[in-house]
């Protein structure tokens, strides 16, 4: 079976203005770009490949704040949701972010699912790679927490995939849940500036298939829970 991966960073429902999140979608799709050729050229998702092949757009502020203000991307009164495709059939890569929504109790997000196999997924799914993935989102949005890993791996270790509560390949905690604790060996941490922290547990690929990877996702979950640093996402005081 070939796992799928994504990365995802998540916050309590934060109403902006449509300005402020056209900038935001602006220097995440500038910032991924630059991670891979593949990543830098965009379409609206739509019915069909041959539908959306129609829409490539240029990721400018001014460019989404005239997408967001189009009916078919209104959730509600302020709240938005969009989706975007690379085009790309045989490395198809896809980004969807949903934000504005008036209750902190409800998650804003932003996730990206790039392709299973191939040479652009075998480039994509590699600790480094993934990481400057998860900066750009990080740098763009301000998460309070985010993952990448595999979807096989999320349904292992969450019966419902809370969002803020398990770890993955790699976990974002943001500065707000606390002080991360010292952690084993091979794991890496490393700050996103002044946002946050990231926590990377292996430089290979992590699978479900490799019991230590497994345990060792494990033992890093048990050090963050009891440091008070894995929680469902909630409104900040």
């Amino acid at each position: 079976m070939v796992d799928s991966y994504y990365s995802g960073v998540y916050w309590p429902g934060r109403p902006e203005s449509l300005e402020a999140y056209s900038r935001r979608a602006e220097l995440f799709f500038r910032n991924l770009s630059a991670v891979d050729q593949s990543l830098a050229r965009w379409f609206e998702q739509a019915a069909s490949r041959d539908a959306a092949l129609k829409t490539e757009f240029l990721p400018s502020a001014e460019t989404f704040l005239g997408l967001f203000a189009k009916k078919k991307y209104r959730i509600g009164d302020g709240e938005i949701f969009f989706a975007a495709w690379n085009g790309e059939s045989s490395a198809s890569s896809v980004v969807n972010f949903s934000c504005g929504s008036p209750s902190p109790q409800t998650v804003d997000l932003c996730v990206w699912a790039p392709p299973s196999i191939g040479d652009v997924a075998g480039r994509l799914l590699s600790a480094p790679m993934l990481t400057q993935v998860m900066r750009a989102m990080v740098l763009a949005w301000e998460p309070e927490w985010g993952v990448f890993t595999s979807d096989r791996h999320r349904d292992a270790v969450s019966e419902f995939a809370d969002t803020g509560t398990f770890v993955g390949w790699g976990t974002y905690l943001s500065r707000n849940r606390g002080v991360v604790p010292p952690l084993p060996a091979p794991v890496r941490i490393e700050q996103v500036k002044d946002k946050g922290t990231l926590i990377v547990l292996t430089p290979e690929r992590f699978t479900v298939g490799n019991p230590e990877h497994v345990a060792l996702a494990e033992r890093v979950r048990e050090l963050l829970d009891r440091a008070g640093l894995l929680k469902p996402l909630q409104a900040q005081p």
